[in-house]
């Protein structure tokens, strides 16, 4: 048998057959899994999945939801642009494509948020249509597998695994293909101790062969990442509820609440004059709080939490802000951190600073 065939064989099998996504030809629950997907552990996605197509069972309910509502549903799973871009799609398919998926791997492409390897898992699982996709997984098998040399993110690199992937696509059992070559990078070829006894095609692999299963493929090149630091006010009402504030629409975290950010190097008297200038309200700074770290791709995140109370409104107070009261903080549109450090305060289990 060529590799494809020992593919479908394993994953009828071996493969997973058991993820809630699966076993459907339903496009939309296919494209809502492959979203959410993209960069996230299965583990991760399947209570988020679940809960997501209860809200919203299918793409004309997601186009007619609040925008506001398709992020409180995505809360915490991260990369929040493809939320944003999922719901810009579904309202694309229903205005456009009269709530119909297309079938062609172009014309998913040129939806919002839906790149060429998510609309060719799309058209191959729905639609039986023979197309190579290439996640991060699937990067893996092929580099090891073909003994492709260099990082899978590279352009270059990139582009010789894209022709391998369309080299050795089946002529027929694209949806057994699909999802075993998605299956043996989650399950057998993995990152860290792949379990080379156990994979379909180790006699043909490259890597195998030549003792370089833990050189391929090639590691992102390490760079320093660069460190942006900021204050933000845990503001809190006469009724101990936190004041947060809708993120702008684009950018990190956009469209969820977050808490008031201000120039990190700000003294007390400044954030105070300034949430006065802003929101007109008038506060006292009781606590600083240790310095909270979070990682983004391409930047680290520092805050600086500054505990306060807001003493009085001024007639011209903003009412953009939101009033979260302690019990919504797990269900609120919040981001992780955010979410993470309201709930550590509210169990009293951040030390504070002098």
């Amino acid at each position: 048998m060529n590799f494809a065939e020992r593919v479908i064989e394993w994953q009828q099998a071996h493969g997973r057959h058991d993820l809630p996504w699966q076993r459907t030809r339903d496009p939309y629950r296919i494209w809502l899994s492959e979203v959410m997907l993209q960069q996230t552990q299965v583990a991760t996605v399947t209570a988020y999945y679940e809960r997501f197509v209860e809200c919203f069972d299918d793409v004309q309910a997601l186009a007619m939801a609040p925008i506001e509502s398709v992020m409180e549903r995505w809360a915490g799973l991260g990369y929040y642009s493809r939320a944003r871009n999922l719901h810009r799609c579904a309202q694309q398919i229903v205005d456009h494509h009269g709530g119909d998926f297309p079938r062609s791997v172009d014309a998913l492409a040129r939806l919002p948020g839906i790149g060429r390897t998510t609309a060719a898992a799309i058209a191959a699982l729905a639609f039986g249509q023979r197309a190579a996709i290439l996640d991060g997984n699937v990067k893996r098998v092929l580099a090891r597998h073909m003994g492709v040399e260099g990082y899978p993110g590279n352009p270059a690199v990139e582009r010789d695994l894209w022709q391998h992937a369309d080299a050795l696509l089946p002529a027929v059992g694209i949806e057994a293909y699909t999802q075993g070559l998605m299956d043996l990078g989650a399950t057998v070829c993995t990152r860290t101790h792949p379990m080379c006894d156990e994979c379909p095609v180790n006699r043909t692999c490259i890597a195998r062969r030549e003792h370089a299963v833990d050189r391929l493929p090639a590691p992102r090149p390490v760079r320093s990442k660069p460190v942006r630091a900021a204050i933000v006010l845990v503001l809190r009402d006469e009724s101990d509820a936190v004041l947060l504030e809708p993120r702008p629409p684009a950018g990190i975290w956009g469209g969820l609440l977050s808490l008031p950010e201000f120039d990190a190097e700000a003294t007390r008297e400044v954030v105070a004059a300034q949430t006065r200038a802003r929101y007109g309200l008038h506060i006292a700074i009781n606590e600083v709080l240790r310095e909270v770290r979070h990682e983004f791709t391409h930047y680290t995140y520092l805050m600086r939490p500054y505990v306060a109370q807001v003493i009085c409104a001024s007639a011209v107070a903003d009412s953009s802000l939101r009033r979260i009261t302690e019990h919504e903080f797990q269900s609120a549109a919040l981001p992780t951190p955010i979410r993470r450090l309201l709930m550590q305060l509210a169990n009293s289990s951040l030390p504070l600073l002098a």
